[in-house]
């Protein structure tokens, strides 16, 4: 296979779309199930949870959850969860919490149209970052192709996938450490 074949494999588009929420308040057992169903071909083995109830059980108790009413889950919930499942890819929990600080404090039933809008716009942008991925990876596999050159000890392939997975390892840090700083001079400084 072909490492442009397998990047073209990869499944980028499963998120949950905001109607695919139920308006029906769930329990926990029914939210892991939305999560798993919706986003288990984000997992790297079958091994990996995508939502596990001492995750969020961690996330409520460390506030960053909207306050839960009687055991169950409502869609403004699911919106933070799947905010809370996209960052921790990257980000501790602690920078998690403290980029959904304003939101959980400023958060009210009446003002919950302005989560689901923050959380359509999130989708929005999803969907063109994986646009802008699939372009750059294309781009760096080209290049790769035309730059890297056959050497005595090693073959041409695994050069140009091991300077592939350097490349994308070192964008995914700087993008990492972009992130971070944002979160100090900007989420970080607000809450002061």
């Amino acid at each position: 296979m072909e490492v442009k074949d397998i990047f073209n494999e990869m499944n980028f588009d499963n998120r949950i779309e905001l109607e695919e929420m139920p308006e029906l308040d769930l329990y926990m057992d029914q939210v892991i199930q939305l999560f798993e169903n919706k986003l288990s071909s984000l997992k790297r083995n079958d091994e990996e949870k995508i939502l596990t109830k001492t995750m969020i059980n961690n996330y409520a108790k460390g506030k960053i959850l909207l306050p839960i009413k009687n055991k169950k889950y409502t869609k403004e919930h699911l919106i933070m969860m799947a905010f809370i499942y996209n960052l921790k890819g990257a980000l501790s929990i602690n920078d998690i919490k403290i980029s959904l600080d304003e939101v959980i404090a400023n958060y009210s039933e009446e003002k919950s149209n302005d989560l689901r809008e923050l959380y359509n716009d999130y989708l929005y942008e999803s969907k063109e970052d994986e646009e802008i991925f699939k372009s750059s990876i294309k781009e760096k596999i080209e290049e790769l192709d035309n730059r890297v050159c056959t050497s005595e000890n090693l073959s041409n392939d695994y050069k140009k996938n091991f300077l592939l997975l350097c490349s994308l390892v070192n964008m995914s840090n700087m993008y990492r450490r972009a992130s971070e700083k944002l979160i100090d001079e900007f989420f970080t400084k607000n809450n002061e």
